[in-house]
């Protein structure tokens, strides 16, 4: 069993390592294609940071492990919206001004997302039929941000930098280690679950997201420290947006999803109930240090409750 545990945060640390060097190269790509820093943080950052839930979903699929699928999405998405929320609105010292229009915009996307997999997931099975609705209305999403932007690129500025190949090149190599890290993540969880007498899913819903979750952490911090709070709120929107429309879809395309009613009892409306929460709470636009506290408090109780200690 030791073995197993050893693997499982080997391969974690690989496929957030390799999902960290991703996501930097391609920020640097979209800002040498000059999208703002919102648009950078919900896209580009958003994706980049969901792509370990990706790849694990869709091999998780492959392996016959697919009840992997919605507890790492239910997990990760309420851990982006509840912890990684109010670590960064602690951390930022002063309330966050969420001063652009649009972000409202992405918020009515975070509901219809949180609507989409409620829908999809509520019967106990996902389907590649019902599960690709979640992609079209992603790609949607993707023309609004693009086109919303209104921040095209200088030309004289295009015409003097030189297009970026060395981030194109690491987008390659980070891209096989995600593979790897998560195939190796995945089948680590099987054995890992097999030997403790877990279901798989508990597993996801609570370790996995977690360690899942860790590229979103990073990269919001490290925008605190820079003064971009409000990217990283666009980070927490994206990261749930894509969790909850791509990853199903991707997943699913592989084969059946298979939902456990202990999520559908507890977590999926634990997760509805933070998404309308979150929603409330940028009505002002703007989040205090003590909303953040109180996010993280919301975050600690559905652990343990998912963990069965409380």
């Amino acid at each position: 069993m030791a073995i197993q545990f050893l693997t499982f945060f080997i391969a974690l640390a690989v496929l957030l390592f390799a999902a960290r060097i991703f996501t930097n190269a391609a920020e640097q790509l979209g800002a040498w294609f000059g999208m703002p820093s919102f648009v950078i943080g919900v896209f580009i950052v958003g994706i980049g940071t969901s792509l370990p839930e990706l790849i694990s979903s869709i091999l998780s699929v492959q392996k016959g492990l697919s009840e992997i699928v919605p507890g790492n999405i239910i997990g990760a998405s309420i851990s982006n919206i509840l912890l990684i929320t109010g670590v960064v609105a602690w951390l930022n010292k002063k309330d966050i001004v969420l001063t652009r229009n649009y972000i409202f915009i992405d918020l009515h996307f975070l509901i219809g997302s949180l609507i989409f997999f409620t829908a999809i997931a509520f019967d106990g099975k996902i389907i590649w039929q019902e599960a690709s609705i979640g992609l079209l209305a992603f790609l949607l999403y993707s023309w609004y941000l693009i086109h919303e932007s209104g921040h095209p690129k200088n030309s004289e500025k295009e015409s003097k930098l030189p297009f970026p190949f060395k981030f194109l090149a690491l987008l390659v190599f980070a891209g096989l280690g995600i593979y790897l890290g998560a195939d190796y993540t995945v089948s680590s969880i099987s054995e890992i679950a097999n030997g403790l007498a877990i279901p798989p899913s508990i597993i996801a819903l609570t370790v996995l997201s977690l360690g899942t979750t860790l590229p979103e952490l990073a990269v919001n911090v490290t925008a605190i420290k820079q003064g971009k709070a409000e990217m990283a709120i666009g980070n927490v929107l994206g990261s749930c947006i894509f969790n909850m429309m791509v990853v199903p879809g991707a997943a699913a395309i592989f084969g059946p999803i298979a939902v456990p009613a202990t999520l559908i009892g507890f977590s999926l409306p634990y997760l509805v109930g933070s998404g309308l929460f979150f929603y409330l709470l940028t009505q002002d636009k703007t989040l205090s240090r003590w909303e953040g506290m109180l996010c993280v408090l919301l975050f600690a109780l559905f652990i343990l409750k998912a963990a069965g200690l409380a």
